[in-house]
Order: C-alpha cells, then sequence, then structure tokens
C-alpha cells in the first residue's frame, strides 16, 4: 500500500519539540491523545487511515494551533511500510489504531484479526528494527470477561467473550513476547470504559446522550444489568502520556487505567437523564444485545499499580464527565456527525 505523508504547518519552536508517533490518531481517544501530547510539549506524527477524502478523522476538528504540531500520514497500520515510515526517529510510539467494535466483530472477525494483531505486529518489528525508546500498546477491559473478583487487578485471568476482545488478548500477548524475547521496551495500558466528546454511539454513554440531544425521551439500549467502569476521555488521555513518560519501571507491565467506580447501564440512563434535565424510559431492542455468553456482566478497574508507578489519578467524576459529554453532543454540529435513528454494528 503506498503511504502518503501530509505535513502540518509548523511553527520555528514545533522542529524543537521531540518526536512522538500515534497510531489511530484520527479516532476517538487517539485524538484527544494527540491534543494532550502536543499540550505537553511533543510534536505528533499522526497515522490516520488512508481514504480518498483526504479526511483526518476526528483530527480534522482539533484546533489549528494544535494541528501546527502536529504531521499527518495518511496510512494503515496492516501495511509494515506505513508503520515504519511513520515510527522512524520518534522516541515513543503510541499504538491505539485498532477494530473496536464489538458487535461487528462477531460480523467480520478476519478484518479484526488483519487490524489488531497483524498491525500490533508491525508496529512491534518497526520498533525492534528502528530502535525505538518505548511502545506504548494498547488493551482493553474486555479482555477480563465478566469479573471473576472485583476490583480487576492487572492479574485477573483473561477471557475472550467476542472476537473483538480475543484478538485484544493476542496483541497483548505478542506485546508481552517482544519485551521477554527480545527486551523490546513496551507497557501496555489497559483502559476500562472511556467516553467523552467524539466517541462513537455505538458506546453507551454516547448512544444515550445522542438520542437525548436529538429530543428522544424513549431509549432504545441492550442489556441495562451490565456494570462498567466508566473514565473520562482526559483522564485516559492522560494516562496514556503517564505511562509514555514513566521511568523503566514500568516496562514490560500491564497497568490498567480506570475510574475505580463502577455503575450499571440502568443507573446510567438516570444518571443522564439528571444531568440533561430529562425523564428517560427504555425500550430493550434485541438487535442491541450481544449472544448469549458474550456479554461482559461486571467490570471495575483497580489502577493501584497505574497510580503507584505513575502517580496517574482520575480527575474526573462521572458527573463531571458526563456533563461535558452532553454539552458537547447537544451542540447541533456536532450532533449533526451521528445517525441517531439507525443502529449500525
Amino acid at each position: 500500500m503506498t503511504q502518503t505523508t501530509l505535513p502540518g504547518p509548523q511553527s520555528p519552536t514545533s522542529a524543537q519539540r521531540p518526536l512522538v508517533a500515534v497510531t489511530g490518531a484520527d479516532g476517538f481517544i487517539g485524538s484527544h491523545l494527540t491534543e494532550e501530547l502536543v499540550r505537553a510539549g511533543y510534536r505528533v506524527r499522526a497515522m490516520a487511515i488512508y481514504n480518498s477524502q483526504g479526511s483526518y478523522g476526528w483530527l480534522d476538528t482539533v484546533p489549528a494551533e494544535t494541528m501546527q504540531h502536529v504531521e499527518v500520514q495518511l496510512g494503515d497500520v496492516r501495511d509494515a511500510g506505513s508503520v515504519r515510515a511513520l515510527m522512524r526517529d520518534a522516541r515513543t510510539v503510541y499504538h491505539l489504531a485498532a477494530l473496536i467494535a464489538i458487535p461487528y466483530s462477531y460480523v467480520a472477525p478476519r478484518s479484526y484479526v488483519e487490524t489488531n494483531i497483524t498491525g500490533t505486529l508491525n508496529v512491534l518489528e518497526a520498533a525492534r528494527d528502528l530502535g525505538t525508546g518505548r511502545v506504548v500498546h494498547t488493551s482493553t477491559s474486555e479482555v477480563y470477561g465478566t469479573a471473576r473478583t472485583a476490583p480487576i487487578h492487572e492479574s485477573h485471568p483473561l477471557q475472550g467473550q467476542s472476537p473483538y476482545s480475543a484478538t485484544k488478548i493476542g496483541a497483548d500477548k505478542l506485546a508481552e513476547s517482544y519485551h521477554l524475547s527480545f527486551g523490546l521496551p513496551v507497557v501496555t495500558l489497559r483502559p476500562f470504559n472511556t467516553y467523552g466528546p467524539r466517541q462513537s454511539a455505538r458506546a453507551v454513554i454516547p448512544t444515550i446522550i445522542s438520542q437525548v440531544a436529538a429530543g428522544r425521551r424513549e431509549i432504545r439500549l441492550g442489556d441495562l444489568r451490565p456494570t462498567r467502569d466508566f473514565n473520562y476521555v482526559a483522564d485516559t488521555a492522560r494516562a496514556f502520556r503517564a505511562v509514555g513518560e514513566a521511568g523503566d519501571e514500568v516496562l514490560g507491565r500491564t497497568l490498567n487505567a480506570g475510574s475505580g467506580r463502577e455503575i450499571t447501564v440502568g443507573d446510567t440512563v438516570k444518571l443522564i437523564g439528571q444531568v440533561m434535565g430529562a425523564q428517560l424510559n427504555v425500550t430493550q431492542e434485541d438487535l442491541r444485545l450481544r449472544p448469549e455468553g458474550s456479554e461482559v456482566m461486571r467490570l471495575l478497574a483497580d489502577h493501584t499499580e497505574l497510580s503507584r508507578l505513575t502517580g496517574w489519578q482520575p480527575e474526573f467524576t462521572l458527573e463531571e464527565g458526563l456533563k461535558r459529554t452532553a454539552e458537547w453532543f447537544t451542540d447541533p454540529v456536532n450532533l449533526a456527525r451521528y445517525r441517531v435513528d439507525q443502529y449500525t454494528v
């Protein structure tokens, strides 16, 4: 695949900034991480998925003063050449590119293997060849499956309850193997359920908020019983930077990033109703349910190790994060980006 590099305008001070690379920078968390890194004084080489429109995804909405310090490369993590070009001369690579929609993983599991596992292999191989200073690999709380003990420590058993989580387990173990086999400086961050502005409406919080913002009071959802540990996206972005900047004691480690608060989907609906000043009812739809045995019923993070090794702590309460998310979605320009009336896997 031919990779395309499209540099943004650079101020004289931009070239003096240390260079880091981000895969998946056009996505939800990746775009927020890019902003966080620029604020912290880095120059970012950002990969956005190649497309004929030249879209940078969510990076198109990032302020111009931030993008002065961002060089966007259109490419694909499945292509080793794209990845190598992205990572050349970068001191740290933050690997966030992945297919993440759980429902679509039931439909197209092979594409998840190719992106999530092969893409990770390409990052690890490039880092090994280029001598990259650190790889920050992205995991997910979904790899734990339904919690057997809570809060969930990093030593909790892994269980692939969806093709998506199975590919992430494979990618996590591949990253671990490159550290143990080749001494590659890898650290894995395992975020729990991140939410906030720019998130896909496939996720439960934007599903609810976007429907309310569109004027609905009868909210269509799947199972209301599962519990989740929701972490506001700004806190997740800070967690990525924390492990990227921490001392070598984090290398070879997997570290949870979560709020440490557990709430059911049903109670999340009630809380969003309070935040948005709306009385909400719920209609459960079968097409939004996971297959039997695939639903993860309980997630609650133990982030003790991340805090101990980096000093990171979540700063946003769920109520504060929901308020900020609701404010973003109720902006007509932002809401217009979502097909509220259409459920897409």
